[in-house]
């Protein structure tokens, strides 16, 4: 009989030990889950990186209403007849000339019927915009490494009382043992303890597969090494406890409107797409630029000097402005209005559903919170109760005035209940954090 218990756990501690302990273990909390969870979700990188070109684009806004500066400057070699000026009379003659020219130029917008502060005001709301996207794609990610990370917390905890529960049954099955050798106890109750061990193995090996699932997931999240197995720091369940139980839906749902980083940036893209159409409309009015322009050159048929010639004899100064009003331009600037105007709606429309997505979010949060409240209550009742049964046929069972089913019975019941319980506090922990983020109030430290 020592042989047959010292196979059970020599079989169980080659399959449980050999999959964790022979690969490296990485102590993280949840904090560091977050951290590494945000350097290697895609979508979160991908809008880091718009963000730099949202930067950009408002500062080129906030810049348009500066001058635009130029320089230019030419070298040319011209061969063959020239006409050149010689005591009042155009003479042409077959000479090389080689040139030297340069020049600056200023232009700046004096009237566009407002679209520079258009596209300054459009452009600075898409900025923000994207922060505000930012944000809540970090709330995402913090809820999906939350979401994993008490799973395999609670996994760890199913395992264990399946771990304790198996070593329950083992002392169980060698005290029958010693009441069937004491003629105490038939050889069928001996069997069914035997049956009932093997059984509980088997929870236990499940226990270890899902948790083994789990930990793959959250590892696969993380991006981590294929050898790395995290071992994760446990979290404090007492302080989720009935947080929003007592608060009404609809000051919730108040809340979340003040809160929620998307239902901001949502606000922010039909403002910014409303100007924007307003600036691309601003096209069909008449534009006015003043310009400012200096010019001078360098000819080899020149006599004089390099210097004098650039400097003193042959430079230009112009400053003007320039009128441009739109008449025809094969409908261009009005396709250009049209495609704003479809953005604009657009985000209207996306608007609307995001107010009513969230009110959904927010009412099934604020539900499921509620059961997982209730749920977790009972469940405490649920334990306590299933103990003291377990407690009593156990002491009939040791007198003989119960049987072995009645027995396993309460055993079942207890182990059930201490699952559920479990269940139970770690939903009601993820109910909070769900809340939290249908709220747009989620952290690190939630």
């Amino acid at each position: 009989m020592k042989l047959y218990k010292l196979l059970i756990i020599i079989s169980v501690n080659a399959f449980l030990g050999n999959s964790i302990y022979a690969q490296e273990t990485l102590m993280l909390n949840f904090g560091e889950a977050v951290e590494l969870g945000l350097k290697a979700n895609l979508d979160y990188q991908i809008q880091q990186n718009n963000i730099e070109i949202l930067k950009k684009t408002k500062q080129v806004a906030v810049l348009s209403h500066l001058p635009s500066v130029g320089i230019n400057s030419n070298l040319a070699r011209q061969t063959g007849q020239q006409f050149q000026q010689i005591e009042g009379e155009i003479v042409v003659t077959n000479v090389t000339n080689e040139i030297v020219s340069g020049g600056l130029s200023l232009n700046m917008p004096v009237f566009n019927a407002g679209k520079r502060i258009l596209d300054t005001q459009s452009a600075k709301m898409a900025f923000e915009a994207g922060e505000n996207g930012l944000e809540r794609a970090r709330q995402q990610v913090v809820f999906d490494v939350a979401q994993r990370y008490l799973q395999v917390l609670l996994d760890q905890e199913l395992l264990r009382i399946a771990s304790e529960n198996l070593e329950n049954q083992m002392q169980q099955l060698a005290q029958i043992e010693g009441f069937v050798d004491a003629g105490l106890r038939t050889v069928s109750d001996l069997y069914n303890q035997r049956s009932e061990v093997a059984r509980v193995q088997s929870v236990k090996v499940d226990a270890q597969l899902q948790l083994e699932n789990d930990l793959w997931s959250l590892s696969e999240y993380l991006q981590l090494d294929p050898q790395v197995v995290p071992q994760l720091e446990a979290v404090d369940l007492g302080g989720s406890e009935q947080l929003f139980k007592e608060t009404p839906l609809g000051e919730l749902y108040d809340l979340a409107v003040s809160n929620r980083k998307d239902l901001k940036q949502q606000e922010l893209l039909v403002n910014s797409t409303k100007k924007n159409m307003q600036g691309m409309k601003a096209m069909y009015f008449p534009r006015v630029n003043a310009f400012y322009n200096y010019s001078t050159f360098f000819t080899s048929l020149d006599n004089r000097s390099f210097s004098e010639q650039l400097f003193q004899i042959y430079p230009q100064n112009t400053v003007g402005l320039t009128l441009t009003i739109p008449i025809f331009s094969n409908f261009q600037s009005r396709l250009n209005y049209s495609r704003a105007k479809v953005a604009y709606q657009n985000q209207q429309l996306q608007e609307k559903a995001l107010d009513r997505k969230v009110y959904q979010e927010v009412r099934l949060a604020w539900q499921n919170y509620q059961a997982a409240v209730q749920k977790a209550e009972n469940t405490g009742i649920q334990v306590l109760a299933a103990q003291e049964a377990k407690n009593s046929v156990q002491e009939r069972f040791r007198l003989g005035l119960s049987n072995f089913v009645d027995l396993s019975t309460a055993n079942q019941q207890l182990v059930s209940a201490q699952a559920d319980q479990a269940q139970a506090v770690y939903r009601l922990y993820f109910q909070e954090v769900l809340m939290k983020f249908a709220l747009g109030t989620l952290e690190v430290d939630g």
